[in-house]
């Protein structure tokens, strides 16, 4: 009877420290990075570039190699993050309201550019925001890097980096845009003043973004073997931005918070290096293509996520936010289109959904209360066939077999008009378009 009665106490008191353990929301960090390509980490296979803190998150953590992003310009992913709604959802379907730039004012000073844009910010901030939902639960959080509607403040975040101000430069970041390059001091000082409170730490830098311009240790070790300079840079850029995650991991670590802390991984939108002048290749960044829309999630939560590597299922950044409230125990207002990664975790990567969608724009939104206005392409990828619909009449779609033939290479419209039209109709059903 008596090892019955102490089987039964360590039952209750295994159940209860389980139930602490849940009880006890984790803090956030979500790291973003800024226009890398879904194929540029070690532990996606990449050759050269080497990116060994980011391989060791890989290891810990749930990994996602066919994570999407809806839009491939930073704004509007960004802004699909933080609500958790769809471009045309949000509102914000380019990353500027499009004035007339051949003006000759600078956006600062251009009324027509900062009237459209005030009105962007406030419909944004409308919204609900993750850090917002998140500080009604008791979270403190902290904006660091890329942000584009206004002050952190408006965002819902308790502390920030940015300030938003056009007249003192504000447009995507301002001050916020030297975490990273300037290293992360910021973010530290925040988690050592909040160890009693949970938190929400936002770290999207301007990385491996252009400027390319990393320094010369790491660009030294990726000269040589006939690689351009502009290629040598933008991989150099890459380790650079792994070095700033390390860091951030490592204080984690020294804060003894691993176990407490759900670390979320995200691209903004991807990048392919032309080899030939700073700027990006074609297939990449604003694009459809895998080069712009493809990224890796990761998840690492000690104790609650296994490590795995789930090859075969798609998610996407809309997936984020219903992720960090199911696992803080914050409820949304209002449903979104996403769906929680933690049950898809327990499930082996299994889930009932079998397709992830995206829209692609302008880079200028030719009238911010229409998205449709500058809306370029939908796409839909179901199981391995990827659909790209352009709104452009007699732009014919194109429809590629990702596993056959994952550089895009080969139409195959032509071939399956039959799984053209089953795409299409699907496409319909999520958003349909009349432009």
């Amino acid at each position: 009877m008596r090892a019955v009665a102490i089987l039964a106490w360590t039952l209750l008191f295994v159940g209860l420290a389980a139930a602490n353990m849940h009880a006890s929301p984790p803090n956030v960090l979500m790291i973003v990075s800024d226009d890398q390509a879904w194929t540029d980490y070690g532990f996606m296979g990449h050759p050269r570039i080497q990116t060994p803190n980011l391989d060791r998150l890989a290891r810990e953590s749930a990994v996602f190699p066919r994570g999407y992003v809806p839009m491939s310009l930073c704004r509007p992913s960004l802004a699909t993050i933080i609500t958790g709604l769809y471009p045309h959802q949000h509102g914000t379907a380019g990353n500027d309201p499009r004035t007339n730039r051949t003006s000759g004012t600078p956006r600062p000073r251009n009324e027509d550019y900062l009237r459209l844009n005030r009105a962007c910010i406030a419909r944004f901030e409308a919204l609900q925001s993750l850090p917002r939902l998140l500080g009604e639960h008791g979270y403190a959080s902290l904006q660091t890097g890329k942000w584009w509607e206004g002050s952190y403040a408006g965002g819902g975040f308790t502390q920030g980096m940015t300030h938003g101000d056009p007249s003192r430069g504000g447009r995507h970041g301002d001050a916020g845009l030297e975490i990273g390059r300037e290293g992360v001091q910021p973010i530290l000082d925040f988690i050592g003043e909040h160890r009693e409170t949970p938190w929400f730490v936002w770290y999207a830098p301007m990385l491996p973004h252009s400027p390319h311009n990393p320094p010369e240790r790491l660009l030294a070790k990726y000269r040589g073997d006939g690689i351009s300079e502009h290629i040598a840079a933008y991989h150099a850029m890459c380790e650079l931005f792994d070095e700033t995650c390390g860091a951030l991991l490592d204080a984690l670590k020294a804060h003894d918070l691993e176990r407490n802390t759900l670390v979320v991984y995200v691209a903004d939108n991807g990048w392919i290096q032309n080899p030939e002048s700073p700027q990006f290749a074609a297939r990449s960044k604003r694009s459809p293509y895998e080069g712009g829309i493809r990224t890796p999630i990761m998840l690492r939560w000690p104790d609650q996520i296994a490590p795995a590597r789930y090859d075969d299922t798609l998610v996407s950044s809309i997936d984020l936010f219903p992720t960090i409230a199911a696992a803080t125990g914050a409820t949304p207002r209002a449903k979104l289109p996403g769906i929680d990664l933690l049950s898809v975790c327990a499930a082996d990567g299994k889930c009932d959904r079998d397709a992830v969608f995206g829209e692609i724009y302008e880079h200028d939104m030719p009238d911010i209360d229409d998205p449709v206005s500058g809306l370029l392409f939908r796409w839909i990828i179901e199981g391995n066939w990827k659909l790209i619909a352009p709104v452009t009449a007699g732009v014919p779609p194109e429809l590629y077999d990702l596993a056959a033939d994952p550089r895009e290479e080969h139409n195959l419209a032509d071939e399956h008009p039959q799984v053209v039209a089953r795409l299409s109709s699907r496409l319909d059903q999520w958003w349909p378009v009349s432009k």
